[in-house]
């Protein structure tokens, strides 16, 4: 016994030995990096102890960083009784958080009763995955305050990016220097997102810069693996030319980086989503193509969900523009159904009955969604009214946008609807438009300072429909506009000019008296006592009040009044020309391209020329008029007709040509007899032409002519000799070399 217990206690310090001898092989791998030796010695102290917390935590590590996080996850699971919660959190987050399981992740670390600085860090790439970037942007504010190591600069990068990649794009003054190619690349990104693309243009310059120094100085980089850090900065440059307009620049910049063939599927897809949107319905083929790098394997935990909506929303679109129109639907009703409050696919499938011809499938599917979302009326309505216009029904289109409500006043609609009416011929319904928005102006004017009336919009609305008035010739109608915009510009001529020619043509009598629309105090005075105007008396006076106007162009709208009594003594009443005159070289204006007549320089008087001149008072003779040609066949007594002005073939009595057989010629070429000898040759035309065999009894009288006739093999043509005699000449002429 006492043997046996002496043996006992010496295997007991051998095995003690052996377990410290295992811990410092691991604590030397640890520092070495070698985590699969490591690993094999932890599994050989759990051997001795499997429930060892140190020995567990310690092969956790170890399968995190060997990359085997389902394993390390299944050791957390296994031993949640000697692991708990507070010692194992943020091991077990990292797990869920690499294998994509955002979700338990954040229940996790949400779960744990102390949040130290590196569960911070954790919980910050958490939320930035879940896009909640205002909660993220708080976590990494406080970890810059309130932490001082070697990870300033990597916590400072994580918080541009968290900035550039919020959804509202509003960029903070957070005083981060741009020392790093990240802090340019992503303060980029955030000039992106608020339009201004040349700072964003000179940012990536600066980060292209940044990075290719501080790679450079690292000797084991190779100039691709520069080009392969630089792709997603190339990428982001692209997409800028894209935004500008300069679709070759950004599609070469694409390709060059395709052709890098980067690691990051990320990255691909968008330069493949890019490249499609610049295609459109063009180049299927290559869109296609790039179709299959947007469904590359992990491309879903790289991009955020605006990303991969919008790159579904392509392929459906893609899918339409090549004629796949199961796919087509497939794919926007499965949108639709993820996001049921988005208008994108509802206007896709739209788009993809109108191209299958089945309109009225189409606009019965925008309505039912406008039913359903009153905030996208305005939207579908739009849509709805464009649809009828495709198909030719301008004026159920005008009616649809009438209905809405929120747009029913503004100028753009306003000018559309007057142009559809106009379009249509329906006049009336153009002039209601327009007098229903100018009398909503009006309504408002107390209740909203922005649509008060004469403002600038209001005072718009009545001069175009004045002017629309004048032009469809509804005179009258447009007399209450113009008076309207009188009052509120006392110094606009050409709206008096108007005024008065509408009054003279609708009320004669009205524009007789219209002086008093000058703000004249003898005008208003003289209308007052109801005293019949004396217009040399009067105007005398009221053009001292208009040394501001043109008094020409008053004069040319009074001119304009018919049944005027004084017409003939206004002219008296007109400045001279001396104060009249617009000093205007006269020569040089002869001289303008515009002339239609130059005046010859430098041609003395002649004789003639004088006398015509002191003749003034000769009348000058009056050329006669030529009568008409009439065509040498006329009769006076036939009534000519009355389709001779058209062409033969669109008169009505024409029955064209018709097409008989040429019964007089045998055949054509050579050989062929001529038009003189086929009577000869045709017995049925002779009178006494013999039966086709003889009667009995009865003796034929052969004809003496008969041994004198050529047959018709051996005759000649009518002309050949003629036709001969002229090649024989034409060949004389040719010269003695005869080619």
């Amino acid at each position: 016994m006492a043997a046996g217990a002496g043996s006992g206690s010496g295997a007991g310090a051998a095995g003690a030995a052996s377990v410290a001898s295992l811990w410092s092989e691991v604590n030397r791998c640890g520092q070495n990096g070698d985590f699969g030796r490591a690993l094999k010695s932890v599994n050989k102290i759990l051997q001795i102890s499997k429930d060892d917390v140190t020995a567990l935590r310690c092969k956790i590590v170890c399968l995190i960083q060997n990359g085997s996080f389902k394993e390390a996850l299944s050791v957390i699971h296994t031993h949640t009784k000697v692991l708990t919660s507070d010692l194992i959190a943020f091991e077990k987050a990292y797990c869920e958080y690499r294998l994509n399981r955002i979700e338990n992740a954040l229940k996790t670390i949400q779960g744990a009763s102390q949040q130290t600085d590196k569960l911070k860090e954790l919980y910050g790439q958490v939320l930035y995955r879940l896009e909640c970037y205002d909660d993220c942007l708080a976590v990494y504010r406080d970890l810059i305050r309130n932490s001082q190591d070697d990870y300033e600069e990597e916590r400072k990068t994580n918080l541009s990016a968290v900035v550039a990649a919020q959804s509202t794009w509003e960029k903070e003054d957070l005083g981060l220097q741009e020392g790093t190619y990240e802090l340019c690349y992503n303060a980029a990104c955030a000039f992106i997102g608020q339009g201004r693309l040349t700072d964003a243009m000179k940012s990536l310059l600066k980060a292209e810069d940044l990075c290719r120094q501080s790679l450079s100085e690292d000797s084991d980089v190779t100039e691709e693996d520069i080009e392969a850090e630089l792709a997603i900065i190339h990428g982001q440059m692209a997409y800028i030319f894209q935004l500008q307009g300069y679709t070759e620049e950004a599609l070469q910049l694409y390709n060059q980086i395709i052709k890098l063939k980067p690691t990051d599927v990320g990255l691909l897809a968008v330069i493949a989503n890019n490249i499609i949107t610049i295609n459109k319905d063009q180049n299927v083929f290559d869109s296609k193509k790039k179709v299959k790098l947007t469904n590359a394997e992990g491309v879903e935990h790289k991009l955020s969900k605006k990303q991969l909506q919008a790159i579904e929303f392509n392929k459906a679109l893609l899918a339409m523009y090549t004629n796949q129109a199961d796919q087509c639907h497939k794919l926007s009703s499965s949108l639709q159904s993820q996001s049921p409050e988005h208008l994108l696919p509802v206007l896709i499938q739209a788009a993809q009955l109108c191209r299958e011809k089945q309109h009225t499938k189409a606009i019965e599917l925008l309505q039912d969604f406008a039913d359903q979302h009153p905030e996208k009326e305005a939207e579908i309505k739009l849509t709805m009214a464009q649809l009828k216009v495709a198909q030719g029904n301008v004026t159920k289109a005008c009616i649809i946008l009438r209905t809405i409500e929120e747009l029913r006043h503004k100028p753009g609609m306003v000018s559309a609807l007057v142009t559809m009416y106009s379009h249509e011929e329906d006049i009336d319904s153009a002039i209601e438009v327009l007098a229903q928005s100018i009398e909503w102006y009006q309504e408002f004017q107390a209740t909203n300072v922005i649509f008060q009336p004469k403002s600038p919009i209001h005072l718009s609305l009545i001069r175009e429909a004045a002017n629309f008035k004048l032009k469809h010739g509804r005179k009258k109608e447009a007399i209450s506009d113009l008076e309207e915009l009188w009052k509120q510009n006392p110094d606009d001529v050409h709206t008096l000019a108007q005024l008065i020619s509408a009054y003279s043509l609708v009320d004669p009598e009205k524009a007789k008296v219209y002086p008093s629309w000058f703000g004249c105090g003898r005008c208003n005075q003289e209308a007052s006592l109801g005293h019949s105007f004396q217009w040399a008396s009067v105007l005398q006076q009221c053009f001292q009040h208009f040394h501001l106007w043109s008094t020409t162009s008053i004069m040319t709208c009074l001119l304009k009044i018919p049944n005027m009594p004084v017409k003939i003594h206004l002219s008296k009443y007109l400045p001279s020309s001396d104060t009249m005159s617009l000093k205007v070289d006269v020569d040089a204006l002869e001289n303008s391209h515009g002339a239609t007549y130059i005046r010859k320089k430098g041609g003395k008087p002649t004789n003639e020329s004088l006398q015509k001149e002191q003749g003034q008072g000769d009348v000058k003779k009056k050329r006669k008029k030529k009568k008409g040609k009439l065509p040498k066949n006329y009769d006076p007594k036939v009534t000519p007709d009355p389709e001779r002005w058209l062409p033969m073939r669109e008169r009505s009595y024409y029955r064209g040509r018709k097409k008989g057989k040429k019964k007089d010629q045998i055949g054509k070429g050579t050989q062929g007899a001529t038009t003189a000898a086929t009577s000869e040759l045709d017995a049925s035309k002779t009178a006494s032409s013999p039966p086709t065999s003889p009667r009995p009894g009865t003796i034929t009288a052969v004809p003496s002519s008969t041994s004198n006739m050529i047959p018709p093999r051996h005759q000649k043509p009518v002309g050949a000799a003629a036709t001969k005699k002229k090649q024989q000449q034409k060949k004389k002429k040719g010269g003695k070399g005869g080619w």
